[in-house]
């Protein structure tokens, strides 16, 4: 019903950018709202950043003031800018969407399939 791909991870040195994107298609009457989400080896899926179909957004703390989650409404594609990266900011990023599908009135989650980011020191 709903595809989410993702582009944009690789390998970076620590202080260097990255740009993540994510882009949806399918069955979607509405997108309540984005995330970028990522996972540490041996630790649990954080969120790093969300951005609401009204605008709001939240950071992580530990990400505040390097990453910045921004949107393209007529892609459906959500993008997560990152600079000044560090050696913790590695792990895989998954993008999540919450979505109203246009076949009922219901609430949808749906996750991309995740992208490498390497941070080296």
């Amino acid at each position: 019903q709903v595809q989410l791909v993702e582009s944009g991870g690789g390998l970076v040195q620590a202080g260097g950018s990255l740009r993540l994107s994510c882009a949806a298609s399918g069955s979607i009457f509405s997108i309540v709202r984005m995330g970028w989400y990522r996972q540490a080896p041996g630790k649990q899926r954080e969120l790093v950043a969300a951005i609401t179909g009204g605008g709001s957004i939240n950071y992580a703390d530990s990400v505040k003031g390097r990453f910045t989650i921004f949107r393209d409404n007529a892609k459906n594609t959500v993008f997560l800018q990152m600079n000044s990266l560090k050696p913790e900011d590695t792990g895989v990023y998954y993008c999540n969407f919450l979505v109203v599908l246009i076949t009922t009135s219901l609430q949808y989650t749906y996750w991309g399939q995740g992208t490498q980011v390497t941070v080296s020191s």
